[in-house]
């Protein structure tokens, strides 16, 4: 393992690098970005900045990374670079994303289209390369393949990169779900932590980075939030919430994500193409009053389920092609009654495993999709008959465990 120190001096925190930190004066929470703006431009002094970014790199006034650092005099932004979604948020799940050139904006490269990782073209000229997106703190979201892909390109390059840091909106303590199997890794899970991973971009971005998780690692910088704790969630931090992709549209959806996600994996609608995606899930031929009654006998901890039905329809930029589009469906809304005792992959096992029951014939499972959301196998051999759900979730507790202990090394909040 690479020994690194952690310095916090004025609010930075590097790698490789020694800096200092500052507390905040009011109790609301300042993010990267701000933080830059506020103490820190002289790192960006006289240089020619990437950004990498996307419609939630913003300050708290809505004002965009790439309009507030334009208006700096003595540095130029020379590229934006846009991950899943596109730059704008404007994509569906999925789609690839092509950018023409745009008079309006700088230079902007889509990392999410015919590449996924900055070309040595693309970062041509430019001296040091910014990361800037909030995230929702679970492995499937791909932005944070996005970061660890630039930064090894970065690296290539001889490019120093800035992870400006934001809220881990799930709070720096919740860890759920299994580690990824390397065996699966795809774009929606690229590193081996757990589904919910209880970390800061900023602080990945450094377990990245130490345990060699990219063929190359680059001079890193951290610009950490100034007032952030790590038992805060995100509604705590008085940040305004923008959605970070189309279908996570509030925080109340960012607490379910992590359990209904895994619905995706299947034939049963995760809730895209309605108002509530993936706070109700359901499908045509399934019982939504007796699955209610199941998950509720389970008393699951932190949630309560209540049946619903719904009929999902086409939202151009959010679900162009939902499925079951245009036909009712039968089914379940989450409602959580106490996020700190809700544990989230635990309760998507939960719901697969009674949809598995009551569904009999009718409900099918796409094990790779199933299989690279989840990290493993594991999970469609159980709903398959080969795995316990009891024994799994075991597992998945002492998995949880392990990977909690090794994250803490590059905590940088208490």
């Amino acid at each position: 393992m690479t020994d690194f120190k952690i310095i916090l001096l004025t609010g930075v925190t590097t790698l490789f690098l020694t800096a200092v930190g500052c507390a905040p004066q009011e109790f609301s929470v300042q993010t990267g970005l701000e933080n830059l703006l506020d103490n820190h431009l002289d790192k960006l002094a006289g240089k020619n900045v990437g950004i990498i970014t996307n419609q939630t790199g913003i300050d708290r006034d809505g004002r965009s990374i790439w309009e507030l650092l334009q208006s700096v005099k003595n540095l130029n932004v020379t590229a934006l670079f846009s991950p899943e979604h596109g730059i704008f948020g404007e994509a569906a799940d999925g789609e690839k994303v092509e950018y023409g050139e745009n008079k309006k904006l700088p230079p902007l490269f889509s990392l999410y289209g015919s590449t996924r990782k900055p070309t040595q073209d693309m970062l041509e000229g430019i001296d040091i390369l910014i990361y800037d997106i909030q995230d929702v703190g679970a492995r499937f979201y791909t932005y944070i393949t996005t970061m660890g892909l630039s930064m090894e390109a970065a690296a290539e390059a001889g490019i120093p990169v800035l992870i400006l840091d934001r809220p881990n909106p799930l709070s720096g303590e919740v860890v759920s779900g299994p580690i990824l199997n390397l065996g699966f890794q795809t774009n929606v899970g690229y590193y081996p932590i757990t589904s919910v991973y209880g970390l800061t971009a900023g602080e990945l971005a450094l377990m990245i980075a130490d345990r060699k998780w990219v063929e190359e690692v680059p001079e890193l910088d951290i610009i950490p939030m100034l007032g952030w704790k790590r038992a805060m969630w995100y509604d705590q931090t008085g940040i305004p919430w923008f959605p970070p992709s189309p279908n996570i549209p509030d925080f109340e959806t960012a607490i379910v994500y992590p359990a209904t996600v895994l619905i995706e994996g299947t034939n049963v609608s995760e809730g895209r193409g309605t108002d509530r995606p993936f706070r109700q899930i359901g499908a045509p031929w399934l019982d939504g009053k007796q699955l209610a009654s199941e998950m509720n006998e389970r008393a699951l901890p932190g949630v309560k389920f209540n049946s619903i039905s719904f009929s999902p329809r086409s939202i151009p930029g959010a679900a162009p092609n939902p499925k079951h589009m245009g036909v009712t469906c039968y089914g379940i809304e989450l409602i959580i009654t106490d996020r700190f005792l809700f544990r989230p992959v635990e309760t998507g096992i939960w719901l697969l495993w009674e949809i598995a029951l009551l569904g009999k014939d009718n409900f099918k499972i796409k094990e790779s999709g199933l299989n690279r959301l989840f990290g493993s196998d594991a999970l469609s051999k159980s709903l398959l008959g080969e795995i316990s759900p009891d024994i799994l979730v075991e597992e998945l507790r002492e998995t949880a465990g392990h990977f909690d202990k090794l994250r803490q090394k590059y905590f940088l909040y208490d």
